[in-house]
């Protein structure tokens, strides 16, 4: 890996993605809440970054600012994933959003400084980086869940999720001011070589550990740090929920990935077993008790506890005996299950926000009986993103399962395979009734459907990648293999 130290080239992404918000900012004093030329405005700030990241050498490996920013295949593949998740959210909402009042200029720039946040966390190289990129998007969300001032439920949410963020941010600040302690550096990878060398106090980098454990566990929504998720889901808008369901779950894999598999590899037989108390317990409460969910929104919140588990079994089944090349398998198994599950998730709250309209918001399961004779290809579309959540072959969801079981065998944890297994089959049942409702009874409301060609051509798009990653996952996964092992250097 190449330093760097003044190469601003590399952070062009980010200098660009900033320059963009300043300037929606401005012109937003000038022209009102007109929704589309927010929206449309908005869309061009996200190609600026966009269009950086892609002109970035594919392989190249660089670091800046004193290694503390870190560029390379794994930055690149999260950050195109999180502005095609932002923009594809930005559309879906914008009818929800100016329904409610929201369009104007302080949703879109939250959510595109929520955005920048993700970028600093996702190339971090450096404990104080990946505070500042965390504080940056976890703030602007905060505000984004508050921003619906005239609803108490909302308000509720933001509160909810913004004491226990704090908490949660605390844990992990504490948990980096131990391992500085322990190391004497903040740089992730001088950690990594103080550690090998035997120059650091091992019982206070474990006492860091259990901290930044928690504070990570927090932010993936994970059990049994996950008491936000059902609320926060609940009571924010629908557009917010995605914002918060979506993107974020990229960066918080990131800073997971630089912190145990880059940094603290050294220690991992301790946060392997930390790693496995968390997905387990997230597997089995969030399946079981999403089941007795009649909220749309606190059900797919559960779902999304569940989903969890499964990214933190891909995490912890690398460690085993200490092979790289099975860590690198691993963390790219669950690099393609997190990706994939934020590409269905989009795609599942969209629908949701089309069938909402102004003064009607889709809250209960029943709000989706009988979709398909309301709207036929929308009915199509959540059938599809429904049987990819279930691990139904042949969509994404399916491979993204085995491909994580599949690691977690190599592993030779067969009970934990087996347990997952079982547990899948408890979560069909969920994701099934609601396909259930959608074809099999009679509509709960005849009231027109209204979209836009660029909301359903969104949609469309969204299924149809779940489809095809499914048939023809090869492509995805190998770029997500090889972004982990050059991160890893294997």
């Amino acid at each position: 890996m190449t330093d760097d130290s003044m190469n601003l080239l590399l952070v062009l992404p980010e200098i660009l993605l900033l320059a963009g918000v300043c300037a929606l900012l401005l012109a937003e004093l000038g022209s009102g809440a007109r929704r589309f030329g927010t929206l449309a405005r908005s869309l061009l700030v996200l190609a600026l970054p966009l269009c950086a990241l892609l002109a970035q050498p594919p392989d190249a490996t660089q670091s800046t600012f004193g290694g503390m920013y870190v560029v390379d295949a794994l930055s690149r593949l999260l950050k195109l994933c999180a502005v095609l998740v932002v923009a594809a959210t930005l559309v879906l909402s914008s009818r929800y959003a100016a329904d409610r009042q929201m369009s104007r200029g302080e949703f879109h720039s939250l959510a595109l400084f929520s955005l920048l946040g993700q970028f600093v966390m996702i190339s971090a190289g450096n404990l104080l980086t990946v505070y500042l990129g965390l504080e940056l998007m976890s703030l602007s969300l905060y505000a984004l869940a508050a921003l619906r001032r005239d609803s108490g439920v909302a308000t509720e949410a933001a509160m909810k999720y913004f004491v226990l963020g704090a908490l949660a941010s605390g844990f992990l600040l504490y948990g980096m001011s131990m391992i500085y302690g322990g190391s004497g550096t903040l740089a992730i990878d001088e950690i990594a070589v103080r550690f090998a060398a035997g120059e650091v106090d091992r019982w206070v980098f474990v006492l860091g550990l259990v901290f930044l454990v928690a504070g990570l566990a927090f932010k993936l929504g994970a059990v049994p740090f996950h008491m936000w998720v059902p609320d926060v889901y609940q009571g924010s808008p629908t557009a917010v929920t995605l914002l918060i369901a979506g993107a974020p779950k990229l960066a918080a894999f990131a800073i997971a990935f630089r912190l145990l598999a880059e940094g603290l590899l050294g220690v991992s037989a301790d946060w392997q077993q930390m790693l496995l108390v968390l997905a387990v317990g997230s597997l089995i409460l969030g399946n079981v008790v999403a089941i007795a969910q009649h909220n749309l929104k606190r059900m797919l919140a559960y779902s999304t506890i569940s989903q969890v588990g499964f990214v933190l079994l891909g995490m912890l089944s690398g460690v085993v005996d200490g092979d790289a090349a099975g860590a690198a398998d691993a963390w790219g198994s669950a690099l393609f299950y997190i990706v994939t599950y934020v590409l269905t998730t989009v795609g599942t709250f969209g629908v949701v926000m089309l069938l909402c309209r102004e003064g009607v918001e889709i809250q209960n399961l029943d709000d989706l009986r009988g979709l398909n004779q309301r709207s036929p290809w929308m009915a199509l579309v959540m059938l599809v993103l429904m049987f990819s959540l279930a691990g139904v072959p042949p969509l994404v969801g399916f491979y993204a399962k085995f491909v994580v079981i599949g690691s977690v065998v190599a592993a030779g944890m067969i009970w934990l395979a087996l347990l997952a297994v079982m547990l899948s089959l408890i979560a069909a049942f969920y994701y099934l009734r609601i396909v259930k409702l959608m074809y099999f009874d009679a509509p709960a409301d005849t009231h027109p459907i209204e979209a836009g060609q660029g909301q359903r051509a969104v949609l469309a798009a969204n299924g149809l990648l779940v489809f095809g990653f499914g048939l023809l996952p090869g492509p995805l996964l190998s770029w997500c293999l090889e972004a982990v092992r050059q991160a890893l250097g294997s």
